[in-house]
């Protein structure tokens, strides 16, 4: 049992557990959510899904909430720029007519109807270029503040993107409707701490568990003791027409 197992055993499994794709269901309760987001992601991609001819999913991930969107529009494609997810994604959704590729040139100006995204990165005036005149960008973004405890706890910078917001988040965008949220995220023991940030490098950029062993066995004894790590996730939605 995971609340058993020593430091050393915990980092170990941490840093040799497979994880593919953005599928975070490795975690199980070792990660708990409390609270919830004002708006619903999925309602809104579907909502919009259902009026759509020609759709792009930017940083479709290994392509596992594409792929539950099914039946697509006729026309849906993808971009995948994190290596390791690229034959992921293909794997999943060229079986089902999506085009995958790892960024948005090969597309034609005016390509799509409706561009969605969660939590990658974007350009605004490629969403412009690619976005049918009236066509619609929805995106929920993780925040620059996004669970910056954990910096704090391992004694590292704030993340490199702190001022991503949703003030910086609209320039150059057509927005009509945008919203900001927060819950909580707790880590419950130290191994799935390391294994989070193993998966999300840029949490912490250069993190590594031997530098930070002091702070880290801090962490450990604090957990067994019933004290684990809460955390705040930050998040904004917007969206925005050409």
């Amino acid at each position: 049992m995971i609340a058993l197992m020593d430091y050393e055993a915990l980092i170990h499994e941490a840093l040799t557990t497979p994880f593919e794709g953005w599928d975070f269901s490795v975690f199980g309760d070792r990660v708990t959510y409390h609270g919830t987001l004002p708006w619903d992601y999925e309602r809104l991609v579907r909502d919009h899904l259902a009026h759509a001819k020609a759709l792009l999913d930017l940083g479709t991930g290994g392509g596992e909430f594409l792929s539950s969107l099914a039946p697509l529009p006729p026309r849906t494609a993808a971009t995948e720029a994190h290596p390791p997810n690229l034959p992921l994604a293909r794997a999943r959704l060229e079986p089902l007519g999506v085009a995958v590729t790892e960024d948005t040139r090969p597309f034609p100006d005016a390509s799509f109807d409706l561009i969605i995204n969660r939590h990658d990165s974007y350009d605004p005036h490629e969403l412009n270029r690619l976005l049918t005149p009236g066509g619609t960008f929805l995106t929920q973004q993780v925040g620059g503040r996004d669970l910056e405890e954990i910096n704090a706890a391992l004694g590292g910078p704030p993340h490199e993107d702190h001022s991503w917001n949703l003030d910086t988040a609209t320039t150059g965008l057509n927005v009509t409707w945008s919203q900001e949220g927060s819950f909580t995220t707790t880590f419950h023991d130290i191994g799935a701490l390391v294994l989070f940030l193993r998966v999300i490098p840029w949490q912490v950029p250069n993190f590594d568990v031997h530098t930070c062993e002091p702070r880290l066995r801090a962490l450990h004894d604090a957990m067994k003791r019933g004290h684990p790590l809460h955390t705040t996730a930050h998040r904004f939605a917007l969206l925005a027409t050409r």
